[in-house]
């Protein structure tokens, strides 16, 4: 079947796309509804570019506001199904509110939606990335939870064991608590190298947020081990 994965540039995006294509699926889109939605993530329209070019996957971008977001992206979806898509993957966790509204929307289209991560353990979820070989940073941090010394951080064993003793913070970040840009992984033909960021401090309407500032990345070719030397 083939399907587009709804994308934020974000581990559980990027993990659910990973399980779709082990369970068979075709991958032939990536959809990222950009604005106020990627503007929590940190993310411009460059990086998740890169993204889809390192993954070798188009990628389908539709700018929205929270107030016409179904309208845009039920616009985007129905011009996929009228490409051969008939279905969605999504990274939900275990928010009902979300799916609820992912099995509505799509639904209306006559798309099927997907939901690879749902229900599963999050601690689980986050060793699968690490070990799966994805290579994600924070990119955004609740300041009133995790200070701007975790901007920029790997998500990888040591995350997950300090992660772990912060109070109040989800393990995967599902309250907004901390955001990420993955970088590589299994998923990907290149990865990305971030060569310059700043830390900048931001008030939002849902309060103080840190953000990381990618002000320069390259595209890295993977070294497969193969070549002579």
């Amino acid at each position: 079947m083939k399907v587009f994965c709804s994308w934020s540039g974000g581990k559980e995006s990027a993990l659910a796309c990973y399980r779709a294509g082990l369970q068979g699926f075709e991958i032939s889109f990536l959809l990222n509804m950009s604005g106020q939605s990627s503007h929590t993530h940190g993310l411009d329209s460059g990086l998740i570019l890169a993204q889809s070019g390192s993954a070798g996957i188009p990628v389908i971008q539709r700018k929205t506001t929270w107030d016409a977001y179904e309208d845009k992206f039920k616009k985007a979806v129905a011009g996929l199904k009228e490409r051969g898509i008939e279905g969605g993957v999504f990274g939900d966790i275990d928010i009902q509110g979300h799916r609820d509204w992912v099995e509505r929307t799509c639904g209306e289209l006559g798309v099927k939606p997907f939901e690879p991560l749902w229900q599963n353990d999050r601690e689980k979820l986050l060793t699968e990335f690490v070990e799966s070989g994805f290579r994600a940073i924070i990119t955004v941090t609740k300041a009133e939870l995790l200070g701007d010394e975790w901007l920029g951080r790997s998500i990888d064993r040591k995350f997950i064991n300090d992660i772990k003793k912060v109070r109040g913070v989800d393990l995967c970040g599902e309250g907004g608590e901390y955001h990420t840009f993955v970088t590589d992984g299994p998923i990907f033909k290149k990865n990305i190298e971030i060569q310059k960021a700043a830390k900048i401090l931001r008030n939002t309407k849902w309060g103080d947020y840190w953000f990381l500032d990618i002000e320069d990345f390259g595209i890295v070719e993977k070294y497969d081990g193969k070549s002579g030397g």
